[in-house]
């Protein structure tokens, strides 16, 4: 999505998108100018109705989208989500989003292998020939950061049809010893200059569970192509329902562990963003990073329909672990308002990865700022950040 900020975020903004992850942030609510914002949109609509355009969502920054920034681990991409669409579900791979850009140090031009080692009967090497042998088509898949925050107009969150090798296909081939519990898998994680917005490190350990349980597998493909070099190539890890820190990117190393070991610098970099008890130092005190129930509008259309402005809500739905019967939305005066929920008109979710699409019809009953939310209509399913607040955006209503 075109626009006219700054090709560069400052060091304040990458600070402030960093420091927001876990929370609502509600300043700064004038209008942001994203002149190419919606662009090619389907117009189809209203039966008979006449489409007049977006209104944008207020306070979200004011940088490039779908423009690569920065580089290494300050290195950016933000996915436009305002142009998703039912008929449009995968995010191109130029346009999904990144959170850390390739090092200048990643040389992967040369033979690329994963050592594996730890509870080993031999420790070996795997090949991305390999590797392609047991690759097979993985399908449509989702991944949000989980720094994924209104001041980025929650840009680190898109969907890519995958490709790679089944992880318990290949711990199957290494031949693990009995007391192999855990499996830490690394990447390449080296830069030429320190980084102001994160720590190098990037590593999970996982049960082996939880990767068979997942169908977790190292991509070698995305959107019928190899990888790039910011998306992980030649091969990263993708575990589907769990957040993109934990979908280590360069993998080069697999060490398998047996019970008590400590906890990587990135899952305690990112405790707070996974929803831990405080940074649980030990792999067993750590929570699966998984994604619960999340939904958001990300577009609002208006309309001329006989005569009468209306608008129409568009979003989208995504996480946890078993569809959702219903999702109930409120056009609130203020964050927390008192007003009710009420069910959204058009949702049915049959999965939970990747996304499903909702809309909404809304005539507001008078102009002014609007803060959009939504919930799960079952308050027993795990949705800890959509309860919060964390996905609440805003649009200014100037016309009824």
């Amino acid at each position: 999505m075109a626009n006219d900020g700054k090709a560069k975020l400052t060091r304040r903004e990458m600070l402030k998108t960093s420091l927001t992850a876990g929370g609502v942030v509600l300043v700064g609510f004038h209008e942001m100018r994203l002149p190419a914002f919606g662009a090619g949109i389907d117009k189809q609509g209203f039966p008979g109705g006449r489409y007049l355009g977006l209104i944008e969502f207020l306070g979200e920054g004011h940088f490039p989208m779908e423009t690569p920034l920065d580089a290494g681990l300050d290195g950016r991409l933000y996915t436009d989500l305002s142009a998703v669409t039912p008929d449009r579900p995968t995010t191109p791979t130029e346009k999904f989003y990144v959170r850390t850009r390739a090092s200048e140090l990643l040389d992967n031009r040369k033979s690329w292998t994963i050592k594996a080692s730890g509870l080993l009967s031999t420790p070996t090497e795997i090949s991305m020939a390999d590797l392609r042998k047991v690759s097979k088509p993985a399908g449509l898949h989702l991944m949000e950061c989980s720094g994924n925050v209104r001041f980025a107009h929650f840009g680190m969150l898109s969907v890519a049809d995958w490709a790679g090798a089944r992880v318990s296909e290949v711990l199957d081939s290494v031949k693990m010893d009995k007391a192999a519990s855990h499996v830490l898998i690394s990447g390449f994680d080296r830069y030429p200059a320190d980084s102001s917005t994160s720590t190098p490190g990037a590593s999970w350990i996982f049960t082996v569970d939880e990767l068979s349980a997942s169908k977790a597998f190292f991509a070698t493909e995305m959107n019928g192509s190899l990888l790039t070099r910011d998306h992980g190539a030649p091969v990263r890890l993708v575990v589907p329902g769990w957040y993109g820190c934990a979908c280590i990117k360069w993998v080069d190393e697999i060490t398998i562990l047996g019970e008590g070991a400590a906890t990587t610098s990135q899952m305690r970099e990112f405790a707070g963003r996974t929803m831990q008890q405080g940074v649980p130092e030990l792999v067993k005190d750590y929570r699966p990073a998984i994604i619960e129930q999340a939904a958001m509008p990300i577009r609002v259309e208006k309309w001329l329909v006989d005569r009468k402005i209306k608008y129409r809500v568009n979003g989208i739905a995504w996480g946890g672990s078993r569809p959702v019967s219903g999702l109930a939305i409120r056009f609130g005066s203020e964050p927390n308002s008192s007003e009710e929920f009420v069910p959204v008109d058009d949702f049915v979710q049959t999965n939970n990865d990747p996304w499903s699409f909702w809309t909404h019809v809304w005539t507001p009953t008078k102009p002014g700022l609007y803060f959009i939310r939504l919930r799960v209509k079952d308050s027993s399913i795990p949705a800890r950040r959509l309860n919060s607040g964390h996905y609440v955006r805003s649009v200014q209503i100037k016309e009824i």
